[in-house]
C-alpha cells in the first residue's frame, strides 16, 4: 500500500476499562479497524487525565488507577477514514473521537524475505 501526502487521522479517545461485548473497547476498535482495511492503527495508554467527568485519573494513586486514558490512532486516507467513522457509531457510549488533516511523509511496511 503506498500512503503518502494527505490523509486523516482519527483518534478515539477511550477508558481503559471501557470495554464491547466482554472485549476492552480499544481491541474492538482496532480488530474492525484491520477488518475495514485501514492502513494501521495504534493504541496509546495514558498515565493521567480527565474528559466529559471532570474526574482526573492516574497511575500515581492507587485508588484513581482505574479508568486511564487510551488513545486509538488510525491514518488513512480521507475517504477510507470517513468511511470507517460509522463503526464506532454503535461502539461509543462515552468518548471522544477527532479528526485531523495530516501529511504522509513516509509509510513502508517491513520488506518480506524472497
Amino acid at each position: 500500500m503506498n500512503l503518502i501526502g494527505r490523509a486523516l487521522r482519527l483518534t478515539v479517545f477511550v477508558d481503559d476499562t471501557d470495554t464491547w461485548h466482554h472485549r476492552p473497547m480499544f481491541t474492538e476498535i482496532v480488530h474492525r479497524a484491520h477488518a475495514a482495511g485501514l492502513a494501521g492503527a495504534s493504541v496509546f495508554h495514558g498515565v493521567e487525565g480527565f474528559g466529559a467527568s471532570s474526574v482526573v485519573h492516574t497511575t500515581r494513586l492507587l485508588s484513581m488507577a482505574g479508568d486511564l486514558p487510551v488513545a486509538v490512532v488510525i491514518v488513512d486516507t480521507a475517504e477510507k477514514v470517513r468511511a470507517f467513522l460509522p463503526q464506532l457509531d454503535d461502539l461509543l457510549i462515552e468518548g471522544l473521537a477527532v479528526l485531523d488533516e495530516v501529511e504522509v511523509v513516509h509509510y513502508r511496511g517491513r520488506q518480506e524475505a524472497p
